[in-house]
């Protein structure tokens, strides 16, 4: 996400880097850019021009005329800037209600809802450790009411059956009954979407949440329809009294519009960010973070608790312990950290949390994918234990059988190798507790990752 917008930012603010002040005739320029950047990045005309306004007369403003570092000046402006447009902070959910406190999912067909509602669910019991229940109103489709179930067995959510022959404001009465009698803490209640705006779609929803009366009123959004995605959350704000944005598909928008309008246009905050379809590709929305993410300048925060959260602790302290003995880092250990990354979400989400990432060329980045790491856990399986254990054993003979049993060519079997001694010499710097090798260790270890 934001990924056009982060090298058309980075690119113009350096521009600046030689100035010795910012003046207006400097500025002008540079906000032309920036303006030009986000409107090509699909955020609605009155949020930019509001945004570049703003940036204009902090620039020029006598603080920042005294700085020694005109360029760094105007990226800290944009990236106040930037916060403030998305909301200052990250708004929790309000869940102090008599349990079960009620969430109602609202938003158009093929948003991502159902999937988000399995995704909110997982995320309240990891992090909030709540019991929660969800239910589908969704009578016109029984195939998501199956997608729920299937959905909620995998992640222990309670589900409450429904059926299409039911009343939407009948099935949420019946599912909230249910979860008090199993004295759940949260129910969350997935709403049928359409597939553009009509009054029967507005009228039932706003029936079923007089009937409720939700604690959070949650609007689910693909990121992708940019602008639109504003425009219909203003529709729903209109017709529904919102508390928050659910902004899904992230991962597949390289613009990053909708993130920047909808707060603006709509009050609203958004509260939570989807990526990807498993259910644990939620994350909470930290507009500082996400401003620090367009800028270059990563999300260590977000991927500290990303490893906090998804890293097997047991395996890693075995490993580290397996290093400081002087045991060497082995094929099965590399395996074991390739499968780490594939639970955080892959190379791409660890990626673009990490400073500096934007100085990596486009084409890059653009090689270094999840498919990638899934064809390399794949040579590895196709070895035998003895030559994950004692990689030199794997020669001429050895690697063409490894290539025919995972179905790829020899060079591929040639690049993972070549990939795990960049890793194994980085492990021996961590060893030595050398920190400055390591780090340049894993900008290498970037590089090689190219297909």
């Amino acid at each position: 996400m934001f990924d056009n917008l982060t090298d058309r930012l980075s690119l113009t603010l350096k521009k600046l880097k030689g100035q010795g002040r910012l003046t207006e005739d400097n500025i002008k320029e540079t906000l032309h850019e920036v303006r030009t950047a986000l409107l090509e990045a699909d955020v609605s005309l009155p949020v930019v021009t509001d945004f570049i306004e703003r940036v204009k007369i902090g620039a020029l403003g006598q603080e920042v005329q005294a700085s020694l570092s005109p360029g760094q000046s105007l990226i800290k402006l944009v990236q106040a800037e930037l916060v403030k447009v998305m909301g200052e902070a990250n708004e929790a959910l309000n869940l102090r209600a008599t349990p079960p406190a009620i969430i109602l999912m609202a938003g158009l067909q093929g948003a991502g809802k159902t999937t988000s509602v399995a995704k909110l669910g997982r995320w309240l019991q990891e992090n909030q450790k709540k019991k929660v229940g969800v239910v589908s109103t969704d009578v016109y489709r029984p195939a998501a009411i199956k997608q729920l179930q299937m959905l909620a067995n995998e992640v222990s959510l309670d589900f409450f059956e429904s059926d299409i022959s039911q009343q939407p404001v009948d099935i949420a009465r019946n599912a909230i009954d249910a979860a008090k009698r199993k004295f759940l803490d949260v129910i969350i209640i997935d709403t049928a979407g359409r597939l553009h705006i009509d009054d029967e779609m507005m009228g039932e929803i706003k029936a079923l949440h007089a009937a409720i009366n939700p604690i959070e009123t949650l609007f689910v959004v693909d990121s992708m329809t940019g602008q639109d995605a504003a425009i219909t959350a203003k529709a729903f704000n209109d017709a529904l009294p919102l508390t928050g944005v659910i902004l899904t598909k992230a991962d597949g928008d390289a613009r990053g519009g909708a993130a920047l309008s909808i707060r603006h246009i709509t009050g609203k905050p958004i509260k939570f960010i989807g990526v990807g379809e498993k259910t644990d590709g939620l994350e909470p929305f930290y507009p500082d973070r996400i401003a620090s993410r367009i800028l270059g300048m990563g999300d260590m925060l977000s991927l500290i608790e990303e490893i906090e959260q998804k890293v097997d602790k047991e395996k890693a302290e075995k490993l580290v312990k397996k290093i400081q003995k002087g045991q060497g880092f082995n094929l099965e250990d590399f395996r074991e950290q390739l499968q780490e990354m594939q639970r955080m979400g892959g190379v791409g989400s660890m990626l673009e949390k990490l400073p500096g990432m934007n100085a990596v060329p486009s084409d890059m980045k653009a090689q270094i994918n999840d498919k990638m790491l899934a064809r390399q856990i794949a040579v590895i399986n196709s070895m035998t234990m003895q030559e994950r254990k004692y990689p030199d054993l794997i020669k001429g003979n050895r690697k063409k059988r490894i290539a025919a049993g995972c179905g790829q060519e020899l060079h591929d079997v040639n690049r993972m190798l070549k990939q795990f001694l960049m890793m194994q010499k980085m492990m021996k710097k961590f060893k030595s507790g050398n920190v400055a090798n390591m780090v340049r260790g894993i900008k290498n270890n970037v590089r090689g990752m190219r297909r």
